[in-house]
């Protein structure tokens, strides 16, 4: 390099150029290289191939290569697609550069405008697969050596931006820096065109630039006018970002990264988090980059406890406003939380520096996300048309803890450059529009799994990226709105909203009527039963139970009600129903035997019918899994009766020897033996003041006030209002199996947040003054860490391989025998032994592994232990392969018979890495495995943080839902409206109460799914503690040693047995739906 420099100074420049880190400098070098060469800056795709005409030696050649490719792809039309087409694009954000690129591949004019005048997020942003590629092929590497050479593939924001910006100039891309867009300037007569309000006053030739598209990529803070913006919000979520130096130490290099825990399934790590320094948190990101990247969701409590929030305020802005944050405190927030979360490994952390030089951490609100209504508009006046799009976080604003952002981001770019291309084409504005929106549609729904497996043929063509694709999924017709001509044309469209892409609303599901009538035929012919109304006819319980009775018949003899009490054979159906159809009461029994609530009487009936009324009428049973059943409501219902049953055991209350299962704590009735008559404790047995009075209200268990139907949750018997049933230390809402109730002050917590002991404080009086504990105090404390594949060396002892004789085998033996098929059923042999315990957890084990990111499949006994000329022919082709593959292409490793990286062979060498220090010996398999361990966290945090997101989403839904349910019950209850209007408000509020059902079933679903996170990662630990026994001689082991194997094998068998049972719990739900077929369902 330095030979051609003195040679050519134009080539020092540009080295000079590729090498900038700052903004000024990337700009300045680039400006120099340009004076040196007689070019000017700017100027289209002219002035790339002017600039590689002039610099022709290796280093350049080698980036003019990569550009070259990516501009022969047939869709940029050798850059004449565009040629004709006048651009602004608005923001210098890696989605605003990266549309500039694609529309200077296509041949258009790109003037770019950027109000800041430096680069300096520190931000660090994670890649997907397509994205890697994607920058690779714009010559990332040469710009940025370090690209992607971690563990974990992502970039900070400011390296994104120099790196695009780099190729941008390259390409003629103009970019004028302090300049702020305000709007629009139309055209002021015919034959004039658009032009840009700017502020402070612009150049002249910047001022009279007129253009015929606009990309704005300005952030969410700015999104021009006539765009339509919708709010989606959930519970407070507060976001808390840190910068710390990085001085790539060697101490530094070698702490791993953390791609994500989620307290949703490692609650361990979160209560140590909480026990050693009273932080609390939901989860926490970790990325080494340019900077010690930390992210993390904090909670309230937990920031007003330590001092950070000075008041609690209702408003969010107040709440996280500049004179309620205590800087200090935050900043001892922050930096405890990243020590404790890397074991104090990164040493002093000192904090990088913002833009304006103080410390890089911030405290941010992601309660609610913006998303544009729609992606493209097209305003006419004067006979000049102009396209504006959204790209990056003003169209979608992202939910940082998925790392969707850049991706989305860049495919808005493709799409927004796709659509410029169809209107520099002479398409119709309608047609133009019509396509946008079709492909905006998926942009939500796009993740790595649902996309093209073969990234390396992405191009702006949405076919290229998008299976399954329909551009006419969005109809002209539909977007007319979109399209303003005029202020005249465009009231005329305001008016009609007959084709708008919102449907209308649906109407209530079922009235009243419809109501009492399913409930008149199903319980038709039971002796002594006649349903004429909501009241009385339902308060000696033969009612209910003949409704139970016809949907599950197992469940109870009806022959043996007769003579028996009514709140005695009330309490037996709501009891059944509970327990076995996943029918949560809504009113006590008292009050149904009372007959004084008809309305909480007709809601309780709603469930009933939301479960089994959309299910064809037929005197047999209902399937005990139809999929109109609330099946997860009732999974988790047994599950928190098993959890409770274990926890008595384990206290000593119920020592009754029996084996722990997963059912109802009555035994479980098969379909030949229907349960008697027995004497049942009503739920929720009312005070003795109001026994004798039982009317139409019903009480919270917890706050004493008053409960609407809608706001009703039931739990242990008990009522409570949503907002109530929460931990009574950090304000969580309260999940079945994730809570417990203090003996001794009768409040629920969290599992998290259950006080354990004495010393151990969680009520909210703490002193507001506390501070972060200091990092003497944190390394005290015991911490799990967030689950990070452990290098053998680093395992305790070094582990022996038996001695055993090498059978050497040919190719064409080993490829037999591995596919050979044992079917040792059809050989009797003699009785075999029982096994022990250690011996099915080893099975257990073999065939469960999820560690490294390896996928389930039990081996073939030869791979088990295979001749190690078979590991090092593996291992040698390996890293022949790894120098030609990035990590973006290993998908495509399998399809070819010849490599050798198939799922049997991956798991053999990772057992014999494990066992033998093979690690060592092959660097780039251990660095391959730690990648897809890895990607296996990443994948396991994004599905844990959109189920909490989901969740947040659901209660928000369900307050709304609350508040009109209470307004319209209270309406009803006080009868002061017409008949006409009662029965509206009747079908309403049924609607309404089928609504949150439909909701609290998908609550339930997605708890079930959070459990199976739960158990993966307790199944991931035990197996990392397993194996460091399991690999010893069993003569070095200790009795100390042999016994905590024994224990850890025990809860390895329980976690795969839990794990068996959400398996075929979700495989009996698949069946039922594949057996009912898509028209019977609810």
């Amino acid at each position: 390099m330095a030979a051609a420099a003195s040679q050519n100074p134009a080539h020092g420049l540009f080295e000079n150029f590729l090498q900038a880190q700052l903004c000024k400098d990337v700009l300045s070098s680039f400006q120099d290289l340009c004076m040196c060469l007689g070019l000017e800056p700017g100027g289209k795709l002219s002035l790339y191939h002017k600039l590689k005409a002039e610099l022709n030696y290796w280093n350049a050649k080698s980036l003019w290569a990569k550009l070259d490719k990516r501009a022969s792809h047939p869709v940029y039309e050798q850059g004449k697609a565009c040629a004709n087409t006048q651009c602004l694009v608005v923001g210098a954000g890696p989605c605003g550069l990266r549309t500039a690129v694609e529309l200077a591949l296509l041949g258009a004019r790109v003037v770019l405008v950027e109000k800041r005048t430096k680069f300096s997020r520190h931000n660090v942003l994670h890649l997907w697969p397509f994205t890697i590629h994607d920058l690779r092929g714009l010559g990332a590497k040469k710009f940025y050596g370090r690209f992607c050479t971690g563990t974990l593939d992502h970039i900070s924001i400011r390296q994104l931006q120099l790196l695009l910006l780099k190729v941008a100039l390259l390409l003629g891309v103009e970019i004028h820096w302090g300049v702020t867009f305000t709007g629009l300037l139309p055209p002021s007569h015919k034959g004039s065109g658009w032009r840009a309000q700017l502020q402070p006053s612009p150049p002249d030739q910047l001022a009279q630039y007129k253009f015929d598209v606009l990309i704005s990529a300005a952030g969410s803070k700015f999104v021009p006018e006539g765009f339509t913006v919708r709010e989606m919000r959930g519970k407070l979520a507060i976001g808390i970002t840190a910068n710390f130096v990085n001085g790539r130490t060697v101490a530094e290099t070698q702490v791993p990264e953390i791609s994500g825990v989620a307290r949703i399934y490692n609650q361990s790590f979160f209560q140590n988090l909480f026990k050693a320094t009273g932080i609390d948190l939901e989860n926490i990101v970790y990325y080494k980059d340019d900077t010690h990247y930390f992210v993390m969701t904090a909670k309230k409590q937990s920031l007003l406890r330590l001092g950070v929030l000075r008041q609690d305020f209702a408003n969010t802005e107040q709440l996280l406003g500049r004179d309620n944050i205590v800087p200090e405190a935050l900043h001892r927030f922050a930096r405890a939380a990243a020590d404790f979360a890397t074991h104090g490994k990164l040493g002093n952390l000192e904090f990088a520096c913002d833009a304006r030089g103080r410390p890089d951490v911030a405290a941010f609100d992601f309660t609610s996300m913006t998303r544009a209504e729609s992606a493209a508009r097209v305003q006419e006046k004067h006979g000049a048309r102009v396209l504006l799009q959204l790209v990056g976080d003003c169209l979608v604003e992202p939910f940082w803890p998925l790392g969707t952002g850049v991706a989305r981001g860049f495919l808005a770019a493709f799409d927004a450059a796709w659509t410029v291309k169809l209107w520099a084409g002479g398409a119709q504005p309608l047609d133009v529009l019509a396509e946008r929106e079709s492909l905006y549609q998926l942009l939500s729904q796009t993740s790595p799994e649902n996309m093209h497996r073969n990234i390396a043929q992405y191009t702006l063509d949405p076919a290229s990226r998008y299976p399954n694709l329909n551009l006419r999924s969005v109809t002209p017709q539909q977007v007319r709105d979109l399209y303003d001509i005029g202020g005249k044309e465009l009231e005329r469209k305001k008016n009609d909203k007959t084709d708008s892409l919102t449907p209308p609303a649906p109407g209530p599901v079922g009235t009243q009527e419809e109501l009492l009538l399913w409930c008149q035929k199903q319980t038709a012919g039971y002796p002594g039963v006649q349903v004429t109304d909501f009241s009385s006819s339902w308060t000696d319980g033969r009612a209910l139970c003949a409704l139970v009775h016809r949907l599950r018949p197992n469940l109870l003899d009806f022959s043996t009600l007769k003579g028996a009490g009514a709140l005695e054979t009330t309490a037996l159906a709501v009891k059944l129903a509970e327990q076995e159809l996943g029918i949560a009461p809504v009113i006590p029994p008292q009050v149904l035997v009372a007959g004084t609530d008809p309305l909480g009487l007709a809601a309780y009936l709603t469930h009933f019918y939301s479960a089994f009324g959309k299910t064809p009428h037929s005197p047999g049973p209902v399937g005990p899994l139809s999929t109109g059943t609330a099946n997860a409501i009732l999974f988790l219902s047994k599950l928190q009766r098993t959890l409770q049953r274990n926890r008595s055991q384990e206290n000593g209350e119920d020592s009754g020897g029996k084996k722990p299962r997963l059912e109802s704590e009555d035994k479980m009735l098969s379909p030949t033996e229907p349960a008697l008559l027995q004497p049942v404790t009503p739920l929720n047995p009312l005070p003795a003041d109001q026994e004798a009075e039982t009317g139409d209200s019903c009480w919270c268990s917890l706050c004493g006030e008053r409960l609407y139907i809608l706001e009703r949750i039931c739990a242990d018997g008990r009522f409570f209002h949503r907002s109530c049933f929460r931990c009574h230390s950090c304000e969580a809402p309260l999940w079945p199996e994730g809570y417990r109730q203090h003996p001794g002050d009768g409040h629920f917590y969290c599992l998290l947040h259950f006080p354990q002991s004495a010393n151990i404080s969680v009520c909210d009086g703490a002193p507001k003054d506390q501070e972060v504990p200091g990092k003497n105090e944190e390394k005290e404390a015991t911490a799990v860490s967030p689950r990070t594949p452990t290098a053998p060396q680093e395992m305790e002892g070094p582990p022996k391989l038996p001695s055993r004789k090498l059978i050497r085998l040919s190719s064409p033996e080993r490829r037999s025998l591995s596919s050979l098929n044992f079917h040792p059923d059809e050989m009797e042999g003699p009785p075999k032994p029982p096994r022990s315990c250690s011996v099915l957890a080893r099975q257990a084990l073999e065939e469960s592994f999820t560690g490294w990111g390896v996928p389930d499949q039990r081996l073939p006994q030869i791979l088990l232990s295979p001749p190690p000329e078979l590991l090092s022919l593996v291992a040698s082709n390996a890293e022949e392969e790894d120098k030609g593959l990035s990590s973006s292409e290993e998908d495509q490793e399998g399809e070819e018979e010849d490599l050798v990286l198939t799922s049997d062979v991956e798991q053999t060498l990772l057992n014999f890495a494990k066992n033998s220090g093979t690690m060592k010996e092959y660097p780039t398999w251990r660095r391959t495995l730690l990648r897809r361990a890895k990607e296996e966290e990443m994948k396991r945090f994004c599905k844990a943080q959109a189920i909490q997101r989901r969740l947040d989403e659901i209660e928000a839904s369900l307050r709304e839902l609350e508040e009109e349910g209470k307004k319209l019950e209270l309406a009803l209850r006080n009868q002061s409206s017409s008949q006409e209007q009662e029965k509206l408000q009747m079908g309403k509020l049924l609607n309404l109460i089928q609504k949150k059902n439909s909701l609290v079933a998908e609550e339930a679903d997605l708890m079930i799914t959070v459990r199976e996170l739960g158990l993966e990662e307790q199944q991931w630990q035990l197996d990392q503690e397993l194996r460091s026994y399991m690999d010893r001689e069993e003569t070095l082991k200790t009795a100390k040693d042999k016994q905590a194997e024994e224990q850890l094998l025990k809860q390895l068998l329980e976690v795969v047995k839990q794990r068996d049972n959400l398996i075929r719990f979700r495989e009996e739900c698949r069946l039922s739906e594949l057996v009912q077929g898509p028209g019977d369902q609810g």
